[in-house]
C-alpha cells in the first residue's frame, strides 16, 4: 500500500449492510449512501447514533458512524493467521482495496463510484462483539507500535456527505484535506 500523499485512488471489492444489529453484513451486488444519514437500510443509517451502548449513554449524540469501512489487505493479513474472514463479516459496509485506510487523516475524503462521498470520522473502536465471530479476532485487530500505544486496524468511520449507489469494483478517490493532517482517533 502507499502512503497518503502517494495515494490517488482504490477499489471497492465489496459493499454489505444489514437492517438489524448483528456483527456479520452480507454482501450485496450495491448499497445506496444517503446524504446526511449512511447506508439505505442498514442498522446504523441516521444522523442520530445507532450503536447500541452510544445510544444507551446519549441517543441524542450525532452519528459519525454511519458508514463503515474496512481495508481488504486486512482481511487477507487475518486468513494468514489462520482467521475464516471474508468481506462484511466484521460489520462493514464499504471493504476496500489498495488504500491504506488507517494511515489516511481525520476529514479526509473519499468518493465512492460516481456519486457518493464520505467523510472519515475516525478509526473503528474494536469491540468483544468480534470475538463472537471467531475467539481471539479481537485481539487480533488491535497492534501495538514501537511506544507500545494500542494501534487499532479494524477499519475506519465516516459520514455520508453526497449520496449515490456504491458497488463491488467501482473506484474510491482519495481527497487529503488541506492544511495540519490530524491522525484518526477512535469514535
Amino acid at each position: 500500500m502507499t502512503t497518503p500523499d502517494e495515494i490517488t485512488s482504490g477499489s471497492i471489492l465489496a459493499v454489505s449492510l444489514s437492517g438489524i444489529h448483528t456483527m456479520i453484513k452480507p454482501n450485496q451486488s450495491s448499497i445506496r449512501i444517503i446524504e446526511g444519514l449512511g447506508v439505505e437500510g442498514d442498522a446504523h443509517q441516521g444522523e442520530t447514533v445507532k450503536h447500541r451502548s452510544r445510544v444507551a449513554r446519549n441517543p441524542n449524540q450525532p452519528n459519525l458512524r454511519q458508514v463503515h469501512l474496512i481495508h481488504g489487505e486486512l482481511l487477507d493479513e487475518l486468513r494468514e493467521q489462520g482467521f475464516e474472514v471474508e468481506p462484511g463479516h466484521m460489520g462493514e459496509n464499504v471493504t476496500t482495496r489498495g488504500i491504506d485506510l488507517l494511515a489516511l487523516p481525520l476529514g479526509t475524503r473519499l468518493f465512492l463510484g460516481t456519486d457518493a462521498m464520505v467523510i472519515l470520522t475516525g478509526l473503528r473502536n474494536p469491540c468483544a462483539q468480534l470475538d463472537g465471530i471467531q475467539p481471539k479476532l479481537m485481539a487480533a485487530v488491535i497492534d501495538k507500535d514501537d511506544d507500545g500505544k494500542p494501534v487499532f486496524k479494524a477499519g475506519v468511520m465516516s459520514i455520508a456527505v453526497t449520496g449515490g449507489e456504491v458497488r463491488p469494483g467501482d473506484e474510491i478517490r482519495v481527497e487529503l484535506p488541506a492544511g495540519a493532517r490530524v491522525p484518526l482517533k477512535q469514535v
